[in-house]
């Protein structure tokens, strides 16, 4: 995808040995791109608007008091809009996250790179907020290079103190904010208002993790996607010929001419090889080249040639979303059986993680016959064995709890210590006797089965085992003592 194009000769095709960031003797090229206007930007905007507004306000709106959005990895607690999760639940979790992942490879295989330019988190904060920052500090392209370029002064150290001070106290926010995701905003606000010397470890790790993240949307910025993320190494395997990605239309381009007031469009392309697409790159490529590894779909090329189009009178639409096929045959957009077969998978996948969602129990309970214990007798009559519960309450209010033994029907449960009370967003654990008839314990292990009820209503059913006497043992030792009293008879009568 995105090879040879009418414009663009194999001898010319140097450009693909290296990238646009890193010069031939492997020195950074620093990228400086011109601010981007038009409806796609606008659009991103919007899209960015409303991811950041989700970002910040996750962990601090409630829903009943509580937070909306909390990943409390330390305690193992999940709060995902207004719903609580534990380790139990992490099958969900990994089911969700193979939907993501398919999710990311259908949109890819059929249009390109869309998650990159619109709503991943190093796009969106370089382009959306950092890059923001620095046009309005230190200008356009232009006024930024020549800034660069200019000798040390007032001015300049004003303005280059401003941004990155404004840069790390950006980054400030955005680590606790993440921090607040792991152990709450009240938390938070309690860590915030104390000393720095009460919790020196935690905000020293605060100030290293804001460095990095500063670091990354102040120095090392695009690189992240050209050389740390593999996102765009894996075009070459999900890409083919009928994905949508951001295309330069070569057939009505070629061949590129400075524009003139009496140019012939007959006798030439539409590019009037302006630069504007290459100069609006946050990554520095030529879109013109074709499909490219540090191409992110953003869409910052589309809205600068069409501006461009309608200055000179062409139709819009020389850089435009379109597939390989489509530009080259004019074919219009058709389900591959390869799109088919990942949507399938999708589908299937998030009706499982809906189904398994909807479907999960309140209440998660584990029983198990208390190790190192034997059954105990109760009389002729009765069985005893010891059970430990292992309960979770999955919800936010306080449950009582009571256990009844479902199989066999004539079995009975004895609590330790009294009923038993679950609080919310928590874990107890409890201990019971199950009592069983004799003549229902036929072996040395039954199974039984005991339901769990919650606030008055069967939330669970556990099976588990029950220990009893061995059979052929207890068979053995009735005719070794039916023996010895006959024995005992016969002498005597014998006597």
């Amino acid at each position: 995808m995105g090879g040879n194009n009418t414009g663009q000769t194999q001898k010319d095709q140097s450009f693909r040995d290296h990238i646009a960031t890193v010069d031939a003797s492997g020195k950074r090229t620093w990228i400086y791109p011109k601010k981007p206007k038009g409806q796609f930007y606008q659009a991103r905007n919007w899209v960015s608007l409303f991811l950041l507004a989700v970002l910040f306000a996750g962990p601090f709106v409630t829903i009943n008091g509580h937070p909306l959005l909390l990943l409390n990895v330390l305690e193992r607690k999940f709060i995902i809009f207004g719903m609580v999760f534990w380790p139990q639940d992490f099958f969900l979790f990994v089911l969700a996250m193979i939907a993501v992942i398919v999710g990311i490879v259908l949109f890819t295989a059929v249009y390109g790179r869309v998650f990159c330019g619109w709503t991943c988190p190093q796009t969106v904060f370089m382009e959306m907020v950092f890059r923001k920052i620095e046009y309005w500090i230190e200008g356009d392209a232009i006024q930024q290079r020549r800034l660069n370029l200019a000798p040390w002064s007032g001015q300049k150290i004003l303005k280059k103190v401003s941004k990155h001070a404004i840069f790390f106290a950006i980054a400030f926010l955005i680590g606790n904010t993440f921090l607040a995701y792991i152990i709450g905003k009240d938390e938070l606000f309690r860590i915030v208002t104390a000393p720095p010397t009460e919790h020196l470890a935690g905000f020293t790790a605060m100030l290293i993790f804001s460095g990095v993240f500063y670091w990354i949307f102040a120095r090392f910025r695009e690189q992240v996607c050209t050389l740390v993320c593999p996102y765009g190494r894996l075009q070459g395997v999900l890409l083919d010929a009928d994905s949508v990605v951001v295309s330069y239309d070569y057939k009505r381009g070629e061949p590129r001419k400075k524009f003139s007031p009496k140019a012939d469009w007959n006798q030439r392309g539409d590019c009037i090889d302006c630069h504007q697409c290459v100069d609006v790159c946050p990554t520095g490529i030529d879109i013109r080249d074709g499909t490219q590894l540090e191409c992110v779909n953003c869409t910052a090329c589309i809205d600068a040639c069409d501006h461009v189009m309608d200055a000179v009178g062409r139709p819009r639409g020389l850089i435009r979303y379109a597939s390989y096929n489509n530009i080259e045959q004019g074919t219009r957009f058709r389900i591959t059986p390869r799109v088919a077969g990942y949507t399938t998978i999708l589908l299937l996948l998030t009706g499982a993680v809906l189904f398994l969602l909807f479907t999960r129990s309140d209440i998660e309970a584990t029983i198990l016959r208390t190790p190192g214990t034997l059954y105990q007798e109760m009389g002729d009559d009765k069985i005893a064995n010891l059970y430990t519960a292992k309960l979770v309450n999955k919800t936010f209010n306080p449950l009582p709890i009571r256990f009844e033994v479902d199989e066999p029907a004539a079995g009975d449960i004895r609590m330790v210590g009294g009923p038993v009370i679950l609080p919310g967003q928590s874990v107890v654990e409890a201990a019971f006797f199950v009592d069983l008839p004799r003549d229902e314990v036929s072996r040395v292990k039954t199974s039984i089965e005991i339901e769990v009820y919650a606030g008055g209503e069967k939330r669970q059913t556990v099976k588990t085992t029950f220990l009893g006497p061995n059979p052929f043992r207890q068979r053995s030792h009735e005719t070794d003592n039916s023996r010895e009293h006959k024995k005992e008879s016969e002498n005597e009568h014998h006597d």
